[in-house]
């Protein structure tokens, strides 16, 4: 079985995902957003995304990607390669009855899915910070706008922000 491939991603204006290893926004609203898109899936995410969050997430199975090595940590599956990224996803989903895996960041991870993903869940953040880590361009004529919903700042929400899901064409 295929499992379809879900990106989910926070972007700035200009193009920024973070700095230091680190978000530079805090939008609640969004990470509620990424715990529903998230939750009972597997997620293929890179090892300074893993290091940055900390731990596993609960109700998820962590894939981490990384060239190193010697990488371990209690509770993730560690890959080598994209290929057996999705195949540890496919098992897994598979074992949790999930319908999608779930690609979470970060810019490296992120370039090596796009060709790959069906389904694009951006967060549009109304900010531009500096940073140091990018999200890929996307040829945007291979998706088709399925959604977008726009939210003012909050106290919750530090900058205004829009969800916009993307399918890929057939």
């Amino acid at each position: 079985m295929t499992f379809p491939l879900i990106l989910v991603v926070a972007v700035a204006e200009n193009g920024v995902i973070g700095r230091d290893n680190q978000l530079l926004w805090r939008i609640r609203t969004d990470l509620k957003r990424f715990r529903e898109l998230t939750m009972s899936k597997p997620m293929i995410m890179g090892r300074k995304t893993f290091e940055s969050i900390g731990k596993p997430l609960p109700g998820r199975e962590t894939i981490v990607l990384t060239r190193d090595s010697g990488f371990s940590a209690p509770g993730i599956h560690v890959v080598h390669g994209w290929d057996q990224a999705v195949s540890k996803g496919e098992e897994l989903a598979t074992a949790m009855g999930a319908g999608a895996i779930a690609v979470v960041g970060g810019a490296e991870i992120y370039r090596i899915a796009l060709p790959h993903v069906q389904t694009i869940y951006l967060t549009e953040v109304a900010a531009s910070p500096a940073g140091d880590a990018f999200f890929p361009p996307v040829d945007r004529s291979l998706f088709r706008e399925t959604a977008r919903i726009s939210h003012p700042k909050s106290p919750d929400d530090e900058h205004p922000f829009t969800f916009i899901d993307f399918e890929r064409r057939s």
